[in-house]
């Protein structure tokens, strides 16, 4: 016992050396070259040791989470919402579903700033807010029958603030999705590779599904050979596919592909969980991990530098081409998803608590899964600032500032103190065989010129164009996971909205009320991308600049959801846990939403934008991106409903944190007050593992209940 004790001591101070290490080379290097493995020992080092106490920390001693206690799914079985789910196809599950758009887009455009703040966020904000939001959602939202983060709060924190939590959540829900879907759109369109492979992914799923469910159930590794063997072969039948004359069958126009996203949505969102969405996810889940842990391998071998300056100037000035905005508050806002985000408190709430074995999996499945997309947001960041920041700087900036020649180009790049000349602009193009690689906005082939970069110094020079189609279609994989669960999630949300007007929704898995809730959403997405695929400055494209203040507005909500649970169920002492990321979160958010809304600057104030741009108008003068006066008064119309849905979802967040103080200061004085809507205690009869791999103690027990139950089984045949 003691010898093990000793080794332990001795590999958790190793690892706790390595991700000092890293920091301290991150954190200390100025004007010297600084290679990326060690950003990726600081994640590393920093993520295992976080897991391993405070997670740990927080599951058994703050939520007390209990291995006798039936789950929902175990309770509510249904087959359809609501199904117990193996433990590693959940964690799949889950973790295709929060990683979405954010954690590949995000940081890319936050390495403007440099490279060294968005680690900084990523990693501390992934470990003190963004796992811990994540897991706390998870458990109360399992304690109380899966029920929605708007529901919670309407039932916790009371029908005023829970109302505008419900409104909050649901509107902020439908921007997300029709983000996540315009993403798609841009990545697999006039793709033939992308759209056969990751069609082809619907039938794999398929048939998981009802291998685990019909032809052997429980057999998770063997469907897991056959997943990754036909995913595999899809990835590289794409290719031949394009290069075939079954190419011009998955070429796909922008609005073609919306039809077929809006169908898959509504499909995937009635489906029974088991037959499509959770084996789609998991099979997906295979390809995001493998590649990314490739990535960081390709790191380690190849050594790559850190180009992008530590810091820059932009950090400080505001005045960045890729976004304005200074460094604090906008970099936390860039940066969501990986180091925080409130989408996934939806996740949280939505489909996995209905899916989950034991209350004890809430720390690898909540924690643990958002330390995996965090990784995916470092190896991200570590992509955007390993290329020439020249380079960088001319994919991100938009049209309008840098022209459409490589020659202005540069010479607008070199103004900013980044040089690179016309000719390895065409080069880096010519590389990838793209006819131009300016103006790539959106931060995807950025990311793909970065993993092509690292993989094609592992495998050949040979190789890049490939390494670089191939992240293309990787990031549309990473984003569609997100959009059929958060469309599930939406219906969710939607349910429980109208089943406090009409009873009968409140049952999820009531077929008339999925069908109409999931119609209801797959259509306001829907709409939303249908106009912004036809009109560029148009509809989800009219919401886009909101993106990542409603997403941490919404995770607000999350925490403040989470601490008020945690003082009304008699923790009070570690409402810290919660109420830390709560206070840095709104003062961080609303800091930005107010400057987007009164700031003089037009680049970062929407409605001294609409100032700008009407006085424009009425001088006769069109201004970019505009380029006709019909896009003026688009741009108009943009700047007001921006401007004004900024400061309506701040106020609403407001609304719900003032309310939620209110009923914990109302608790800690007058406790006998305060009523949860916890589900009462029901004993569990599955036996099922907390972590990846089960215990002598978890294996033990398991062996205990087969043997019991062929003793009883045997008494009754006798």
């Amino acid at each position: 016992m003691r010898t093990t004790s000793t080794r332990t001591i001795l590999i958790w101070t190793l690892v706790a050396l390595v991700g000092a290490v890293g920091w301290t080379v991150l954190a200390l290097s100025r004007g010297e070259e600084v290679s990326a493995a060690w950003m990726v020992a600081a994640a590393l080092g920093s993520y295992a040791i976080a897991y391993r106490f405070y997670a740990k920390f927080i599951a058994y001693k703050v939520l007390k989470v209990d291995k006798t206690r039936a789950t929902p799914a175990e309770r509510l079985d249904n087959g359809i919402d609501f199904h117990p789910t193996d433990r590693r196809v959940l964690l799949g599950h889950h973790f295709a579903a929060i990683a979405g758009a954010g954690p590949l887009v995000g940081p890319v455009l936050a390495a403007q700033m440099g490279y060294l703040p968005g680690t900084i966020w990523i990693i501390a904000g992934v470990i003190f807010a963004g796992a811990v939001q994540d897991m706390v959602v998870l458990f109360f939202s399992t304690r109380r029958d899966g029920r929605s983060l708007g529901q919670m709060a309407r039932e916790e924190i009371g029908p005023f603030g829970g109302a505008a939590a419900l409104l909050a959540t649901f509107a902020i829900m439908i921007i997300l999705l029709g983000v996540l879907a315009l993403v798609i759109v841009n990545a697999l369109a006039q793709s033939p590779w992308g759209t056969f492979s990751i069609a082809m992914t619907i039938p794999i799923a398929l048939l998981m599904g009802f291998y685990l469910r019909v032809l052997r159930p429980g057999r998770v590794a063997e469907v897991s050979l056959i997943g990754v063997a036909l995913l595999l072969f899809a990835l590289v039948a794409g290719r031949w596919v394009a290069e075939s004359s079954w190419a011009d069958t998955f070429t796909l126009a922008p609005s073609t592909l919306v039809v077929w996203m809006v169908a898959y949505g509504f499909i995937a969102s009635i489906l029974p969980v088991w037959m499509l969405l959770a084996p789609r996810d998991y099979l997906s889940t295979f390809m995001k991990i493998g590649t990314i842990f490739l990535l960081a391998l390709g790191v380690v071998v190849a050594l790559p530098t850190l180009k992008m300056d530590a810091v820059t100037d932009f950090a400080s000035r505001g005045d960045g081409p890729v976004f304005a905005g200074s460094l604090f508050p906008f970099v936390f806002i860039t940066i969501a998803c990986g180091a925080l985000s409130g989408f996934h408190s939806l996740i949280s709430s939505g489909t996995t608590p209905k899916m989950i074995q034991k209350e004890t999996q809430v720390r690898m499945i909540g924690y643990g899964s958002m330390l995996m997309e965090s990784s995916v947001a470092v190896m991200a960041l570590v992509a955007a600032s390993i290329i020439d920041p020249g380079l960088y700087f001319a994919m991100n900036a938009p049209a309008g500032v840098i022209g459409d020649t490589v020659q202005n180009a540069s010479q607008v790049v070199g103004s900013w103190g980044y040089q690179i000349s016309p000719e390895a602009l065409a080069r880096a193009a010519e590389n990838v065989e793209e006819a131009s690689l300016l103006s790539r906005t959106g931060g995807a082939p950025t990311l793909a010129i970065g993993v092509s970069e690292i993989f094609s110094q592992v495998t050949g020079d040979g190789l890049r164009a490939f390494w670089y189609h191939f992240a293309i279609m990787f990031e549309a994989l990473f984003i569609l996971t997100a959009l059929d669960a958060g469309t599930r999630v939406g219906r969710f949300m939607l349910q429980d909205m109208l089943g406090n007007i009409h009873r009968p929704f409140r049952n999820v898995s009531w077929k008339p009320g999925l069908v109409i809730t999931s119609a209801i959403v797959c259509g306001l997405w829907g709409y939303f991308l249908w106009v912004g695929v036809h009109e560029p400055l148009g509809g989800i494209n009219q919401l886009f600049p909101i993106f990542g203040i409603s997403n941490q507005l919404l995770a607000a909500v999350a925490l403040a959801v989470c601490t008020t649970l945690l003082v009304k169920s008699g923790r009070l002492k570690w409402a810290w846990i919660t109420g830390v990321p709560l206070a840095w979160d709104a003062t961080v958010t609303l800091t930005a939403s107010w400057q987007k809304v009164f700031s003089s600057d037009p680049k970062v104030g929407f409605f001294k934008q609409r100032q700008v741009f009407q006085e424009a108008i009425d001088r006769g003068e069109v201004l970019p991106p505009a380029k006709t006066m019909d896009d003026m008064h688009t741009v108009v119309t943009n700047s007001t409903v921006d401007g004004v849905l900024s400061a309506v979802l701040a106020l609403l967040i407001i609304v719900v944190i003032v309310d939620a103080t209110r009923v914990c200061v109302r608790h800690v004085r007058r406790p006998a007050l305060s009523t949860l809507s916890e589900t009462p205690y029901v004993e569990s009869k599955i036996i099922a593992p907390a972590g990846l791999f089960p215990t002598k103690e978890e294996k033990e027990e398991e062996r205990r209940a087969i043997a019991s139950a062929g003793s009883r089984s045997s008494a009754g045949a006798q």
